[in-house]
């Protein structure tokens, strides 16, 4: 097994973020306080700590997108990619950007996806044509 990577995001509603990450994600709830829980996003670590301040909004471009800035996700095949992005839709998720194939045809080609959670954090999932391109242009 690859290393479990570890991410703590700001949220304003601790019951909301939780609402979100078991319901809609489907997260397994970990640990957690007063003021911060754990979740399992795909064998990896996230931690939602509550905050008050607001956060602001940046994008980048890319492949002719506004990518939210900062964002996180999980990178992953095809058909988990498919089975979320179905999932999500069923459940009348907006998206700030709708699942689509990037880059296609090119080093890296990947489907990808983005939308917030309750609290505004930007979550990107994608998935490689082939893992192998993941670093390479």
């Amino acid at each position: 097994m690859k290393n479990p990577f570890h991410l703590a995001i700001p949220v304003n509603n601790l019951s909301k973020a939780s609402d979100f990450y078991q319901n809609i994600l489907e997260c397994q709830r970990g640990r957690e306080s007063d003021s911060w829980i754990d979740f399992n996003l795909f064998g990896h670590q996230l931690v939602c700590h509550y905050v008050e301040d607001a956060q602001k909004e940046n994008t980048n471009p890319v492949d002719g997108d506004a990518v939210p800035v900062p964002h996180f996700g999980v990178i992953l095949s095809f058909d988990q990619f498919d089975a979320l992005a179905k999932k999500l839709m069923d459940k009348n998720q907006t998206f700030i950007i709708e699942p689509k194939t990037r880059f296609a045809g090119q080093p890296g080609e990947q489907r990808t996806m983005f939308l917030k959670d309750p609290s505004g954090n930007a979550l990107e999932f994608k998935a490689f044509k082939s893992l192998k391109t993941l670093f390479q242009f």
